[in-house]
């Protein structure tokens, strides 16, 4: 009896030193989220852990290979992941936008069967009460709503039943260039195209030029290139995030910095 405990006991911790020594390989990003592929091997490990305790008469290999198995493929396919947006896009999904001026986009939230009851809850959660004072929320991969608040004049203009912006405070909202090196100037920057403030768009992710992005601020890759030039990158391969905001300052991160 109190060698059946005993091997019990043995297991137990045993599973729990490998368990926790897998989630170190893994990596932190395990902990502070879980993506669906993540949940998925989380899930898979414990249930190979759970079966390796109660049946100890196993060979200790059945469980120790398939748990082995299951974080070699995590780590490498987290380590192509880095260096390929489309694997990522493939593992973890692409971020949804569920709320845009204040207006619910039901397509999306159908698509996504996401209901109008979870969506308030998420909002109250954020101390906001109503859609309208949202200018964007966005369902994230891993289930967690970011949301970004409308400015102050602009709630107040939509609560007053003008859904458009005055001139005055589209000026504000754009602002006017700080001079800083490698920003592009207000005048030079189309600001219809950015329509709404506080989410830049991305123009170059990983060395790859995001051509979609750039026609659609009404920018050739040449304007991105002397752009980027001023940051003193001379390559798009050599930029790992190049985005610009409402305000058209660019925001250039490249491979060798420090």
């Amino acid at each position: 009896m109190i060698r059946h405990i005993s091997a019990h006991l043995f297991m137990t911790l045993l599973m729990y030193f490998f368990i926790f020594l897998s989630m170190r390989i893994m990596g932190k990003r395990e902990i502070g989220k879980l993506s669906l592929f993540d949940l998925t091997i989380s899930i898979l490990i414990a249930e190979i852990a759970v079966f390796a305790i109660e049946d100890i008469k196993r060979p200790l290999y059945d469980s120790i290979v398939p748990m082995v198995t299951l974080v070699l493929v995590q780590v490498v396919l987290a380590q192509f992941s880095l260096k390929s947006r489309k694997l990522r896009l493939l593992i973890d999904g692409k971020p949804s936008i569920l709320i845009a001026e204040g207006k619910i986009q039901r397509k999306e939230m159908r698509k996504l069967r996401y209901n109008i009851d979870d969506l308030l809850l998420q909002l109250r959660g954020q101390n906001i009460t109503s859609p309208a004072d949202v200018e964007f929320a966005i369902l994230e991969p891993t289930g967690q709503l970011t949301v970004i608040e409308k400015s102050n004049d602009v709630s107040s203009s939509n609560r007053s039943g003008n859904s458009k912006y005055d001139s005055n405070s589209r000026s504000n909202r754009f602002g006017s260039s700080t001079g800083s090196e490698g920003s592009a100037s207000v005048q030079d920057f189309p600001k219809d195209k950015i329509r709404y403030e506080g989410l830049p768009v991305p123009l170059i992710m990983d060395g790859k030029v995001q051509d979609d992005n750039l026609e659609m601020i009404g920018k050739t890759r040449f304007w991105l290139r002397n752009q980027i030039r001023q940051k003193g990158v001379s390559d798009f391969r050599d930029v790992f995030l190049c985005s610009i905001d409402h305000k058209g300052k660019l925001y250039v991160d490249h491979i060798h910095s420090k």
